[in-house]
């Protein structure tokens, strides 16, 4: 008896698999869409690629203070600091990152960066498309976070938005 219920038991699950097998399958039309995300639809609290960002006068946030650096548990974070002067301000503090790095082959998208930042100079945006098959492409200098100043979109995205014109 018991051998008749789990062959009715199996039949059954078939029964489902054969069933949604022949449904159309349902898809985000990601690779297709419009604009710099294609058709990706991200939640808030999606953790992407940082961005590091501008003040209100175009001025990068960033202080050079290494808290971002202290609290990464990767220790992928690598800061060199320069001091401004009055000829060339680039941040609005003393001090500025003159490099800043992420390399994303150690980083674990944890977010204490994020959240040891005393003045709010880096954050999580929504760039996902980070995979290479070259591990030297995956370190991103600060050339590749900063924000710009007129579209408040990193280089990369900005670059892709010139060629989709």
């Amino acid at each position: 008896m018991s051998i008749i219920r789990n062959v009715a038991a199996i039949a059954k699950g078939m029964s489902i698999t054969l069933r949604e097998g022949f449904q159309p399958s349902q898809v985000e039309n990601y690779p297709d869409g419009k604009g710099p995300m294609r058709g990706a639809q991200f939640q808030e609290r999606f953790r992407g690629k940082h961005q590091l960002q501008r003040d209100e006068n175009g001025l990068e946030k960033c202080v050079a203070c290494f808290l971002c650096a202290a609290a990464c548990p990767a220790n992928c974070i690598y800061i060199e600091a320069a001091d401004n002067t009055d000829e060339t301000r680039i941040s609005s503090a003393d001090r500025y990152a003159k490099v800043y790095n992420i390399d994303y082959n150690r980083c674990i998208f944890c977010g204490y960066c994020v959240e040891a930042c005393p003045t709010d100079a880096i954050t999580h945006g929504h760039g996902f498309e980070l995979a290479s098959l070259n591990a030297t492409t995956m370190v991103m200098r600060k050339e590749d976070l900063l924000v710009q100043v007129a579209t408040g979109l990193p280089h990369s995205a900005k670059e892709e938005i010139e060629v989709l014109a």
